[in-house]
């Protein structure tokens, strides 16, 4: 997920430094490889040694020296540039190569450094840049599997703590919420307090070894029936929603914090979490649903071409085969069609398409999951494919991501298992009204 572009520098992301003079040299011949400019810089003493790398390995987890070496080797880390951290990594891995099988090394390195200072907080640092440049530096992706099983061990649902963030948070907190969102734009303190206000709940998990940053938070609001507009819901323009009319729980804002915990999941056990915690003070809410983006369906539809679109919003599906038609949009030409209809009076025929061409990609799979990301979650979760809203979100990014289009994701409490269960032979769940326009 992304952040706010003009938030984005503020969020304390690593702007790259001018290279090191050792750097410079090391680089100069164009198209060095990684390892030959390693090589340079292990024999000029410019980073820890091959020895010394292949020490942090082997030694016990009690070896004094090796963990002063381990010190170090965390503290050039983190000062380092860009360039100097991938040789870093390239040099753990080329290491780390030279072990045949599992015998334990991976693990006893990053153990070793999680018992630094800030440890753990270092490691998901560091299998963000490992994540970042799994693709440019060889070895790298076992590095990442040992790396990924530890913090699955360390993040543990059953450690994290569940917290309610309000506007008497502390400020630090608050401004985590501006610079981590990535689904809807927190434009100001106005909008933040809108969020976190007494009508509102804001719920982050929190880990003991990392109290001040929430892992994964999820923005929720209330209402007498589904939501189907965000641009309504983000209004802090309107009156405070009355808490005991309140049958919904709307969860518009699930946003993930840390690159480094990728495919570590704890936002599963987050939401039921939540639901439990907003039944105990809420206990007239009845139904549980998201207002969700479709982040992927304008790249999805712009590569079909004239005849997938085509069999897909014709009515007569087997008339639609049968017959081709001179001049049909392709899928590019009807996510401009579908954008531009959003912003204005959209004919039926268009509003209907639209749906047609959603309801697909929300169901459709590859490697056995749902093609879309936040269908992906949600489904993994046991709820199901409710609802279709026409142009919900007329927002810049709204329009280009899936042409204003959002969804309501479901979550009935008895039907999760179930759902799952259908999921897993290959049926997203979908209600009745997504099932007759799909």
């Amino acid at each position: 997920m992304s952040v706010p572009a003009n938030l984005a520098p503020a969020r304390g992301a690593r702007t790259p430094e001018p290279e090191a003079e050792a750097i410079d040299a090391a680089s100069a011949a164009e198209g060095a490889s990684l390892i030959t400019r390693l090589g340079r810089l292990w024999e000029r003493g410019r980073l820890p040694s091959e020895s010394e790398v292949r020490r942090l390995f082997e030694a016990r987890l009690t070896d004094v020296a090796a963990n002063k070496l381990a010190r170090r080797w965390c503290e050039q880390y983190s000062a380092a540039d860009g360039k100097v951290r991938r040789l870093m990594l390239a040099a753990l891995a080329q290491v780390r190569a030279t072990y045949a099988g599992d015998g334990g090394e991976g693990a006893r390195l990053f153990k070793r450094f999680n018992a630094q200072a800030q440890g753990l907080r270092f490691l998901v640092e560091l299998r963000a840049d490992m994540l970042r440049w799994r693709k440019q530096v060889a070895g790298i992706q076992s590095l990442d599997k040992e790396l990924e099983s530890l913090l699955s061990a360390w993040f543990d649902v059953g450690l994290l703590e569940l917290r309610p963030l309000t506007w008497d948070s502390p400020a630090s907190l608050l401004e985590k919420l501006i610079l981590y969102e990535a689904v809807h734009e927190i434009t100001s303190w106005d909008d933040l307090r809108r969020r976190v206000s007494p009508d509102r709940r804001c719920y982050a998990y929190f880990h003991p070894q990392m109290p001040g940053v929430p892992l994964i938070f999820v923005e929720v609001a209330f209402a007498s029936q589904m939501a189907d507009n965000v641009q309504v819901l983000l209004d802090s323009t309107l009156p405070p929603q009355d808490l005991d009319k309140a049958r919904w729980a709307i969860f518009y804002s699930i946003s993930n914090t840390q690159p480094g915990l990728k495919g570590i999941s704890f936002g599963n056990f987050l939401l039921k979490r939540v639901v439990e915690q907003l039944l105990d003070e809420l206990p007239k809410l009845k139904s549980f649903a998201t207002l969700s983006p479709i982040p992927g369906f304008s790249d999805w539809l712009g590569k079909l071409d004239a005849e997938a679109v085509e069999g897909i919003v014709r009515e007569d599906k087997a008339r639609a085969k049968e017959r081709k038609r001179e001049g049909v949009p392709d899928g590019q030409r009807w996510v401009s069609r579908l954008a531009k209809a959003a912003q204005g009076r959209a004919p039926d025929v268009v509003k209907r398409a639209g749906f047609r061409l959603a309801a697909c990609y929300l169901q459709s799979m590859k490697n056995s999951l749902p093609l879309d990301a936040v269908a992906r979650f949600h489904l993994g979760n046991g709820a199901r494919i409710e609802r279709l809203n026409w142009a919900a979100d007329t927002s810049q990014k709204g329009l280009k991501q899936s042409c204003g289009l959002m969804v309501n994701y479901l979550y009935d409490l008895d039907e999760l298992d179930t759902n799952l269960a259908k999921l897993g032979d290959g049926k997203p769940q979908v209600s009745r009204s997504v099932g007759r326009v799909a």
